[in-house]
């Protein structure tokens, strides 16, 4: 190892604590967080129990008052402050996400900066929530009368974050809450708990109220006061359908916010740039090892252009490095873990045992998976079907436009899709049909900026993620209507 890579590693350190209404707690070493690439613990983390979680919800709902009127200049310069030691904390950021998600240190700082975009554009839009003034006077009944509403803060909040995006994950639920004015509890994947933590780290550095937020890593059997608990005005989670709709079953009368799974497709048209969609699509497919719910799964190319773009497809997946994701050029890093990665080991292996065309990959040497792209895929494979969450594509000619939306359009799934195409109608008529989130014209689905509106259909969630419109799902609407009473005179014309 480099004394570069010497030098980060040790930015790791022996253990954190959790945070507890905005105080870090040292109260046990409980939760080992291993490094994902070599499985070894590289750190200890503090485990909070049923009477931590009961705790900081206590300590959420008591600052529900004092969060509410913190004026918005307080809000923007918590947030301002957050950026400003996530820029001198990079390295440190950067480090510890490499280790603890196993992702390639090069994307690491990628998601470091989207981590401080996402606080950057929180703390633009927290002096920007407006309301507006509602003309009411539109019959005999309502004359005089005049409205206002404006959005108000939706209460404590509980927050489920997953393993793949540690930093920024947590940071479109936590930036916009303290954006509007929400206290709130937030639970990191098991996993991956350090980036929260670090995180809340920062936050302890500011005059926030008491109780304004809680980061406690905990396990899943003890999560459920988040969910029912009716202090709790929001519960916003991200991780797998099945767990997610089944919160939803349980979460009684809060509102619920659900950024789930994908699988998503990505279309390529005859009249395409094909150099450049094979160098999107395998940056898509394979970035993160395909740990992303928006990762390329299906490549349906136009049969004119199939077999050239299956070449280059090919010709660039054998040129990914995979490895050690302290290494500058890893580009394929380890799955988060051993089960994961025999997971998608045995998808290949059925799609392989039922016909399907390995064109490369396919192989597993512990978490490491190497990227594969099959074809001839059957439809009902779970590599076709279901959502892989991992280095897996699959390629399908397609000789009709319209049909190609369709297949899109054919799963129980619908975050986003990717369109390369030149044919402005052929963009329309996609983003007319396909029953997605978000549809990417001349991308891959893979793409996202911090501040657009986020989210998916159908299986793939419920809500929007994206700064403002998170805003948006954490505060409600409050009228207040004017009666302004007539005149004498008209009074008595009235009469």
């Amino acid at each position: 190892m480099s004394r570069v890579h010497a030098e980060r590693a040790s930015m790791v350190r022996e253990s954190y604590p959790y945070y507890l209404a905005n105080r870090a707690v040292a109260a046990n070493r409980d939760l080992a967080v291993e490094d994902k690439f070599t499985g070894r613990v590289a750190t200890h983390v503090a485990l909070a129990g049923p009477a931590v979680l009961e705790a900081a919800i206590a300590a959420a709902a008591a600052a529900a008052g004092p969060m509410r009127q913190l004026p918005a200049f307080r809000r923007q310069a918590v947030l301002e402050h957050c950026v400003r030691r996530f820029r001198e904390r990079a390295d440190e950021l950067a480090e510890a996400l490499c280790v603890e998600a196993g992702k390639p240190i090069k994307d690491s700082r990628v998601e470091v900066a989207r981590l401080i975009d996402t606080f950057r554009v929180a703390a633009e839009e927290s002096v920007r929530i407006y309301g507006e003034v509602l003309p009411l006077d539109i019959g005999p009944r309502s004359a005089g009368y005049i409205g206002m509403w404006k959005r108000v803060p939706i209460g404590p909040c509980a927050f489920i974050t997953p393993f793949n995006f540690p930093l920024n994950l947590a940071a479109h639920k936590i930036a916009p809450a303290l954006a509007v004015g929400c206290p709130f509890v937030l639970k990191p994947a098991s996993a991956t708990p350090v980036g929260a933590l670090l995180i809340g780290e920062v936050l302890a550095e500011t005059d926030l109220p008491a109780g304004a937020f809680s980061i406690l890593p905990c396990r899943s059997a003890d999560v459920g006061a988040l969910v029912s608990d009716d202090r709790l005005a929001l519960l916003s989670f991200t991780g797998s359908p099945a767990v997610g709709w089944d919160l939803k079953a349980r979460a009684g009368r809060k509102r619920v916010l659900l950024e789930l799974g994908g699988n998503a497709a990505v279309i390529v048209d005859r009249d395409s740039d094909l150099d450049d969609a094979a160098a999107r699509i395998v940056f898509g497919a394979f970035y993160q090892s395909g740990q992303s719910c928006i990762s390329v799964q299906r490549i349906l190319a136009h049969r004119e252009i199939y077999a050239a773009l299956r070449d280059k497809l090919v010709a660039a997946v054998g040129k990914l490095k995979i490895g050690d994701p302290k290494d500058e050029q890893t580009f394929i890093g380890p799955m988060i873990s051993d089960e994961a990665a025999e997971r998608v080991e045995s998808w290949v292996a059925s799609a392989a045992g039922r016909g399907a065309t390995v064109l490369c990959g396919g192989s597993r040497a512990g978490r490491m998976i190497a990227p594969t792209l099959l074809e001839n895929v059957p439809a009902d494979e779970p590599v076709n079907c279901q959502e892989v969450f991992g280095p897996v594509a699959i390629l399908a000619p397609f000789d009709d436009f319209d049909a190609a939306l369709a297949e899109v359009n054919r799963t129980r799934f619908g975050l986003q899709a990717g369109v390369f195409t030149r044919d402005l109608y052929k963009a329309q008529r996609a983003w007319d049909v396909l029953e997605v989130g978000g549809v990417i014209i001349g991308d891959v689905p893979s793409w996202r900026v911090d501040h657009m509106p986020y989210g998916g259909v159908k299986e793939s969630g419920l809500g929007r993620e994206g700064i403002r419109f998170s805003m948006e799902e954490m505060t409600e609407i409050r009228l207040m209507a004017i009666r302004t009473p007539p005149e004498k005179g008209e009074m008595q014309s009235a009469k």
